[in-house]
């Protein structure tokens, strides 16, 4: 009769499991087996190297003058002494090394993605019939010019939509003119422009209870991006006017500022209040981290969350759900917009040794990460300062943050590229054992590989 596809699946996984068990171990030992104690000790110079490269930034961020630029000389050719060391060294061994720890890798996420994980997730949304009035609101300006490179304003009023575009020259309030359209009887509202904009128009959507329309006009477009929408292409966008689907998101408020990524707090949130950052963001970081870093500038932070005080945090970032941590190959995403909780980040560095923890310390005193459906952020002087989805404000103190579970209604296309997830954490303890397991049963049974 032969093995039917489940079983072959999970046959496949176990081969998978012991491929990655294999091809790591083999990825340990063949820089050690070629170099012997020669080997183990280099492994140790790496190490060590990669902590002196974080002391080294720590003192390229804090320190001015000479002593600055020899610090930065530090961090750049420590890493690139020791690289050049083990290609000189290890020869082979090396690039066999590279090459087992990805087949590791690659065949320890197949063996535990299970049959049938997706690799991309697309949100259910609801059927909705299409606006009758919409009202777009479209900044020419936003993302080097996408809304006249892609005929975003002329393709939307071809589909009844009554557009508006911003002035460059004014700084036009562009929650009036959301609250304007929707007295004049507009049943949606939509942004094709940066994120802030994004907010201050959805919070009025939430406010009247009516759908709202992301538009990937932005430069970053990470709303856009968690959304699962298309950033490549903004016009694909405004199907959702026609043959679209209405999800149930959440919005995070800082104060009565809301937010549909994040409020961050701290030493960005002071650099973003200098007129100088947006034409010359790195000479502008560099000119104020010294002062917030050694504290001799800047609001002395508490962040009060899930039942924990954290103390004294140079930096504390609030977002509209919590991003992805231990995935570098997704940072700033998020796995779901409908979680009803806050992320929390925070981040405090008092000295070079604490910098260098950061790097080795699988779990740094420095660095907090947590949910919470509210958190608290105050300060020992009555304002602090905020960067709320990238645009500079201050607030009274304390500043309440707080998440509204599926407040707002978006309209997003039927058809939409969706949200990549994230590969399985590498556990080898559950490698050990679907390795060792034989037959379908034992797997239904321990629940692994699924």
């Amino acid at each position: 009769m032969g093995l039917d596809l489940s079983e072959r699946a999970y046959r496949g996984q176990r081969w998978a499991a012991r491929t990655a068990l294999v091809a790591a171990g083999l990825a340990v030992l063949a820089p050690l087996a070629y170099g012997g104690v020669y080997g183990v000790l280099l492994l140790v110079a790496g190490v060590a190297g990669l902590g002196l490269s974080a002391v080294a930034v720590w003192w390229t961020l804090t320190l001015r003058g000479p002593l600055r630029w020899a610090a930065g000389v530090v961090a750049v050719a420590v890493p690139a002494a020791v690289l050049a060391l083990f290609a000189a060294t290890l020869f082979w061994a090396l690039l066999a090394s590279v090459a087992l720890w990805t087949v590791a890798v690659w065949s320890g996420r197949y063996a535990l993605r299970g049959t049938g994980h997706p690799r991309v997730r697309v949100m259910r949304g609801r059927k909705a019939a299409p606006p009758r009035r919409p009202y777009l609101i479209m900044n020419p300006r936003s993302g080097g010019g996408k809304v006249g490179r892609f005929t975003l304003k002329e393709k939307a009023e071809r589909l009844g939509a009554q557009v508006i575009l911003l002035d460059p020259e004014q700084h036009e309030d562009v929650t009036a003119l959301a609250r304007k359209a929707v007295a004049d009887g507009a049943d949606l509202l939509g942004v094709a422009g940066g994120d802030g904009t994004q907010a201050l128009v959805a919070a009025i959507a939430v406010a009247y209870d009516i759908p709202f329309l992301v538009i990937s006009a932005g430069t970053r477009n990470h709303f856009a991006m968690d959304l699962g929408l298309d950033r490549d292409d903004p016009s694909t966008c405004l199907d959702a006017l026609t043959d679209g689907v209405e999800l149930r998101v959440d919005l995070g408020y800082a104060g009565d500022r809301p937010f549909v990524n994040n409020a961050s707090f701290g030493a960005y949130a002071a650099i973003v209040q200098s007129p100088s950052y947006r034409d010359d963001k790195i000479g502008t970081s560099l000119e104020l981290l010294p002062d917030l870093l050694t504290r001799q500038q800047g609001a002395r932070l508490t962040a009060r969350a899930a039942g924990r005080t954290l103390d004294a945090p140079h930096a504390v970032l609030v977002s509209n759900n919590p991003y992805r941590t231990g995935d570098p190959f997704g940072m700033g995403r998020r796995d779901r917009l409908d979680a009803a909780v806050l992320g929390v980040l925070a981040i405090r560095v008092d000295s070079a040794a604490e910098a260098a923890a950061l790097l080795l310390d699988p779990a740094p005193s420095g660095l907090t990460i947590l949910t919470a459906p509210d958190v608290v952020i105050d300060a020992d002087r009555p304002e602090i300062e905020a960067g709320i989805d990238g645009e500079a404000h201050v607030l009274p103190a304390p500043v309440h943050c707080r998440i509204l579970p599926g407040a707002l209604r978006v309209r997003v296309p039927r058809k939409r590229p969706g949200v990549p997830q994230r590969g399985p954490r590498l556990d080898w303890r559950r490698l050990r054992k679907l390795a060792a397991m034989v037959g379908r049963t034992a797997v239904h049974r321990r629940g692994v590989g699924a």
